[in-house]
Formats: C-alpha cells, sequence, structure tokens
C-alpha cells in the first residue's frame, strides 16, 4: 500500500514554521484570555454571554473535569513529557490533518502546562484557569477548545485516511 497516495491532494503539507506560529498563536490567545479572566472575574464575578454561556473563574489543579486534584506536579510532569512526544509526532507527520490536529493540542497543553509552572506557590504545583462555563458541562478554557478541536481534527484525518485506503484497495 503506498501511503503517500493517501495524503490528501488538495492541501499542502504546512511547513514546522507554520505550526510553530499555530502553536504561539493558541498559547498567546489561551494565556491571553486566562490573564482576562483572573482580574475581570475575580470576587466570584460572572458575566452572563448567552444561553447558558457565561464567564465565571475557576481553577483546577488536577486534569480533565477536575480529576486528580492533588496530583499537580505528577500531571505536570506528564504534560511535559505528553507535549515532547507530541512535538516528535508532529514534525514527522504524514497528513496535514495529523500535522494541524497535533499542532493544536500541543498548543494547548503548552498553554494548560504554563498555568501549573507559573500560577502557583511552587514549580508544578499552579492551577490552570478555567472560566468558560455552559453551565451544563464541565468548566473550560482556550487551550482545553484547542485540545478538543485538535482531537476532532486528528479523528477526522484518521477516518479520511481509512476511507482513501479502502477505496484505493477496492481499485487494486
Amino acid at each position: 500500500m503506498d501511503w503517500a497516495a493517501v495524503r490528501s491532494p488538495s492541501f499542502s503539507m504546512p511547513s514546522p514554521r507554520r505550526l510553530a506560529l499555530l502553536v504561539a498563536l493558541i498559547v498567546l490567545v489561551d494565556q491571553w484570555s486566562k490573564s482576562w479572566a483572573v482580574n475581570a472575574l475575580d470576587d466570584g464575578r460572572t458575566i452572563d454571554v448567552v444561553w447558558t454561556l457565561r464567564f465565571a473563574l475557576g481553577f483546577n489543579s488536577g486534569i480533565a473535569f477536575s480529576q486528580a486534584q492533588d496530583l499537580g506536579p505528577v500531571v505536570g510532569i506528564v504534560a511535559l513529557v505528553a507535549v515532547a512526544l507530541l512535538i516528535r509526532a508532529a514534525v514527522r507527520a504524514e497528513t496535514v490533518f495529523a500535522a494541524y490536529g497535533l499542532a493544536m493540542i500541543i498548543g494547548g497543553a503548552i498553554g494548560n502546562l504554563a498555568d501549573r509552572v507559573f500560577r502557583g506557590d511552587g514549580w508544578l504545583h499552579g492551577h490552570v484557569v478555567d472560566f468558560i462555563d455552559f453551565q451544563w458541562f464541565a468548566v473550560f478554557n482556550a487551550a482545553d477548545s484547542a485540545i478538543t478541536v485538535g482531537a476532532g481534527v486528528l479523528i477526522f484525518g484518521l477516518f479520511r485516511e481509512y476511507r482513501e485506503a479502502k477505496r484505493l484497495e477496492r481499485h487494486i
């Protein structure tokens, strides 16, 4: 099977510079929005946006959905290793969807990791700032959104590769 043929002909592979810019943009937007939230939503203030969406400040020392709350340093170390492995995978990515999806996940992971490093009493003892609250789902932030969208892009790309591989197999 020629996996190079599975690549999307309508998109060109992004350069490492373009992927780094995407990662940097995600980290900047994430950190800016968290700084805004910390300043604008202090003292329990909330801002109702639309429907059930509101901005309400929260802090998470654990992982997704507030699990593993007091394992901040362990979560931070695992995140550091994960970022290194994700960077390696992104550099080696063979499809546009994999490259961009991984870059989005890396940007989100670095954004949340920055909180653990810089928003606490000691190295990796910080809390991730969360402020986007639908009131019927977990409170999250821009980094979490980038991770989720990046995972969706990866899944879409894998589905597309699988479908194209099956189509090529039928023609062999």
